[in-house]
């Protein structure tokens, strides 16, 4: 009781520092708007009663856990969910469940915020995507009766170490949680040693795993593709960070001298960086276009910026190889995944920092489907060497899509878990 306290205190006090970064506005990023007081608890009844509670803070937790909602509906349409996002680029990709969810926004957490969110939305459980633990909302869940799932749970080493430093606050998250159903056995075991129950873990691999390409977003990619250039070597970069985009420029530069038609994709990774990304790389010298603009393609442009949200599939579709960024920044980011080009049949590069899918990432590399690169010096040699190998390229292709297939499954066993008592 004084732990939680003591953090609520804490949480009074950097609350407004969180609330300023949530709310202030940038060009691309959503805004919320009036729905403000949702981060409150002040949350608009809804058109079902007692419905699955679901919570995914933004994006890309929303995108993972959309194939499971589509699961749960196919065998239980009458089943009621409920979408919760933290942020409103989660909640702008949650409307595209429209016809499956109804959203709102996750209170903020305090006490009041979540007994007033109970109270209006009267939930039948909880499942929490990945790894989001809040203290004052797992304890008032909990005392309110209802179970409480983490879903596709993983956890690094790095948070584990960290955990393992407030052991007393994470004992405070552990002892309301009823199971957690982790990704990989690196996680499960880093859960145990943290002193969760070995009863309360099981191992059902990631439901990111189990993405299926829709013959619209194929259909899409090929269209894209015929506007990029059907016949030019085009290679992705994606989810990039600052920092990272003036090495991911640097080579593309090099890239140009060897094979002068090539294409680069560039994605980054949150919204309000667009223009600046813009900026950098027209300031570069690079013959730029942005994705929003419908500007006529050419052979002249060397850089696609894709400046839109929610199609990450559809670029990695145009593309021949994917780097994929958060991982040439030192340890700030920890990487991205890199399934979504693995399910497509795409050769993958990431950089040294990969903490966050370090599973995933050796599964890939042992594969030989990714290459890791420590520079951009290396990332440009990479880019070239599979441009200018074919075979090679397909090869590694075709590894990447056989790991995605192999380890597919985890939306069944997660959903065996949930039926079970």
């Amino acid at each position: 009781m004084l732990i939680r306290f003591i953090y609520s205190i804490l949480l009074i006090l950097v609350s407004p520092f969180f609330l300023y970064s949530l709310y202030k506005k940038k060009k691309g990023k959503p805004n919320v708007g009036k729905r403000w007081k949702e981060h409150f608890g002040l949350t608009p009844k809804l058109s079902n009663i007692h419905p699955l509670w679901i919570h995914a803070v933004s994006v890309g937790e929303v995108i993972a856990v959309s194939s499971l909602i589509k699961e749960i509906k196919k065998h239980s349409p009458e089943q009621a969910i409920l979408l919760t996002t933290t942020t409103s680029t989660g909640a702008e990709q949650a409307a595209k469940l429209n016809d499956l969810v109804e959203h709102r926004y996750m209170p903020l957490d305090f006490s009041f915020a979540i007994n007033f969110f109970l109270k209006k939305t009267h939930p039948s459980q909880l499942l929490i995507m990945e790894t989001e633990l809040w203290p004052n909302t797992l304890h008032c869940v909990a005392k309110a009766g209802l179970n409480i799932t983490v879903i596709n749970a993983r956890l690094s080493q790095r948070s584990a170490d960290r955990y393992s430093k407030v052991s007393a606050i994470f004992d405070l998250l552990a002892n309301n949680i009823n199971k957690i159903l982790c990704q990989h056995q690196d996680d499960a075991q880093r859960f145990i040693e943290l002193g969760i129950a070995k009863n309360k873990i099981e191992v059902t691999g990631s439901v990111k795993f189990d993405i299926t390409i829709s013959q619209q977003v194929k259909k899409q990619s090929q269209q894209l593709r015929s506007t990029l250039g059907s016949t030019r070597p085009i290679w992705i970069a994606a989810s990039t960070h600052q920092g990272e985009d003036e090495q991911i420029l640097a080579a593309h530069r090099e890239v140009l001298k060897v094979i002068p038609n090539t294409l680069l994709i560039l994605v980054p990774r949150h919204p309000e960086r667009f223009n600046t990304v813009y900026s950098l790389t027209e300031d570069a010298g690079f013959n730029v276009i942005k994705r929003s603009q419908k500007t006529e393609m050419n052979k002249t442009i060397e850089v696609y910026l894709a400046d839109t949200m929610g199609e990450m599939l559809v670029l990695l579709g145009a593309a021949d190889i994917c780097f994929m960024g958060g991982s040439l920044v030192g340890n700030k980011v920890g990487g991205h995944n890199l399934l979504e080009p693995a399910a497509i049949g795409l050769p993958t590069i990431i950089g040294p920092s990969f903490f966050n899918f370090t599973d995933i990432t050796k599964q890939l590399c042992k594969a030989s489907a990714t290459t890791i690169i420590n520079n951009s010096t290396e990332l440009g040699n990479q880019v070239i060497y599979l441009l200018t190998n074919k075979e090679q390229q397909e090869q590694q292709g075709k590894a990447a899509l056989k790991v995605v297939e192999e380890n597919q499954g985890a939306i069944t066993k997660t959903l065996h878990y949930l039926q079970r008592p």
